[in-house]
């Protein structure tokens, strides 16, 4: 077998790859099974997965760039995830937004310096009826105002605390 140079071994995303008979058509299985393991998809990870199943990476880029939830980089402790479409926007969404990217020093899409919070824009929490709309570590919030983001926030954090 020949050996690509840059080619890094991924044991976890090998034994996954495994697990499902080394079948492409099983990639998004694959892709959430190695990243609810490992916690995000790292370049070894994907160049593991192509090499399994043979597939190239381009094809995997394509995939875990379309599905919002497969994450490139390691995830912050707490995800809050804006909504940004259009019915959230009507009512405050891109105010609320800029008061999270100051109050966490986050960009969105991105995480705060302390790595605590990961700012995430979506385009519909299917909750349009009460917008703004956000997600603060999968639970999801209507009517969220500057203020309530912030006491959303912190019992979010106080909760994950106390396990």
């Amino acid at each position: 077998m020949a050996a690509l140079i840059d080619k890094l071994e991924h044991a976890p995303a090998r034994l996954i790859c495994g697990r499902h008979d080394n079948r492409p058509d099983a990639l998004l299985e694959i892709l959430h099974e190695v990243q609810t393991a490992e916690g995000w998809l790292s370049d070894d990870a994907l160049r593991t997965i192509a090499d399994a199943l043979n597939i190239s990476r381009a094809e995997i880029h394509g995939v875990v760039s379309f599905y919002h939830d497969y994450k490139r980089r390691e995830s912050a402790k707490h995800c809050i995830k804006l909504c940004r479409a259009e019915a959230c926007q009507a009512v405050g969404a891109e105010a609320l937004a800029a008061h999270a990217e100051k109050k966490w020093n986050a960009p969105t899409s991105g995480n705060g310096a302390d790595n605590q919070i990961e700012l995430e824009a979506v385009y519909c929490l299917g909750n349009c009826a009460l917008g703004p709309s956000a997600m603060i570590d999968g639970e999801l919030f209507g009517r969220v105002t500057p203020e309530r983001l912030d006491a959303l926030a912190e019992q979010s954090i106080e909760k994950a605390e106390r396990g």
